[in-house]
């Protein structure tokens, strides 16, 4: 029950100070699963509580599976007590799901971490602050306690972490920077595919030209993102007219290079250490494929950003 005291605060707000180990993020997560309820009903994370207001919160029970650490050899780009910095390999899914129990980065984490990591995420995703893609490398932190893991939910959710990527897309891009505004949401055609659609939700993108590479038809870009949409730069420069190289669920099925998965690599992380407070800048190793597919290229460069 809410006190008067507390009234005209915003309910997720409120709620991450109420209850011990929960961000703002889930809290909002849990909201529109309606797993959080205000007087019995669905609300928004905006709402600002009233003294008297009943709220409700359905615990979470996490999936029984049998978790196991394996030792599977991960680039380590920085570690502390606090947190790990892995640069993820492609092909590697972030935590267990349907069709991959195991072999995970979670697996690896689990090896090499032991006991401590963050139990916010879930007894299948512990320590998993963010993910990116199974055919996506690069940079990726892991929270070794809640408290870091709640500080770095928070960064994200404010936009204070500064991810930059670099893709290989089809095409000539003409821009030599631009900002891509289009909100993305479930596809209506496929279920199992993200989409620009009307009622989706805000995603903003930019990105400049590194190299182009006339005879291959392809640009290299530096990416960056402000929000973090699932799939959100691969649809995005698709929607454009630009698909990533490698890109199967967005470029129509054309692979003229021959490469298995997109060429995206999260290249670097900004952000501030989640307990020391300290700014991080930290970057990951591009994939021999992709330092190939540029040597491969360059004599090709009509014009060099």
């Amino acid at each position: 029950m809410v006190n008067k005291e507390d009234e005209n605060n915003r309910i997720d707000s409120y709620l991450t100070k109420k209850k011990d180990g929960i961000s703002r993020v889930a809290v909002q997560r849990l909201m529109e699963e309606e797993k959080i309820l205000v007087n019995g009903k669905k609300t928004k994370p905006s709402y600002r509580i009233q003294e008297n207001d009943e709220i409700t919160i359905e615990e979470e029970k996490p999936k029984e599976i049998e978790l196991k650490a394996q030792d599977i050899p991960i680039e380590i780009i920085y570690e502390d007590k606090d947190i790990i910095v892995v640069n993820k390999p492609k092909g590697m899914v972030v935590h267990p799901a349907n069709g991959n129990p195991d072999g995970t980065l979670v697996n690896a984490i689990m090896a090499i971490c032991k006991d401590s990591l963050s139990g916010i995420g879930g007894e299948i995703r512990p320590g998993i602050v963010h993910r990116i893609d199974k055919d996506t490398s690069g940079i990726l932190i892991v929270a070794k306690n809640d408290k870091a893991h709640i500080n770095l939910s928070e960064q994200i959710k404010n936009h204070e972490v500064q991810k930059t990527y670099l893709a290989i897309v089809r095409g000539i891009v003409k821009e030599n920077e631009a900002t891509i505004n289009m909100p993305i949401g479930r596809s209506t055609r496929d279920r199992k595919k993200m989409a620009v659609t009307k009622n989706g939700r805000k995603a903003i993108t930019h990105f400049k030209v590194i190299e182009r590479f006339s005879k291959h038809n392809c640009t290299l870009l530096e990416v960056k993102i402000e929000t973090g949409r699932t799939h959100q730069i691969r649809v995005h420069l698709s929607q454009i007219g630009y698909p990533i190289i490698g890109d199967m669920v967005y470029s129509n099925g054309k692979n003229e290079w021959g490469i298995q998965g997109q060429c995206l690599h999260a290249k670097s992380l900004k952000f501030k250490h989640p307990i020391a407070e300290k700014e991080m800048f930290l970057e990951a190793e591009l994939p021999a494929y992709f330092k190939a597919m540029i040597l491969g290229m360059e004599e090709k460069i009509i014009e060099k950003k």
